[in-house]
């Protein structure tokens, strides 16, 4: 996937997945210039046709995992 983070503009817990409302990891910038927001799930189920219309892909998915490994016992 081609990845092009945009530091001005993180994704937030408001955020959310287009396909299922979870929380989105990737935002897809189309042509268009519209966009599209993914939580990690679906953002790898449409990878293949996402990468056909992107202009750019931010991928925040990398937080899912430091998140885990840092966060309390009790946020676990």
């Amino acid at each position: 996937m081609t990845t092009v983070l945009t530091p001005a503009s993180p994704l937030t817990a408001a955020d959310r997945c287009d396909r299922c409302g979870a929380q989105a990891y990737l935002r897809v910038v189309l042509a268009s210039g519209g966009e599209l927001l993914f939580c990690a799930h679906h953002g790898r189920k449409f990878e293949p046709e996402l990468k056909k219309i992107a202009v750019e892909i931010q991928d925040e998915t990398g937080r899912l995992s430091a998140t885990a490994a840092t966060a309390s016992t009790e946020e676990r």
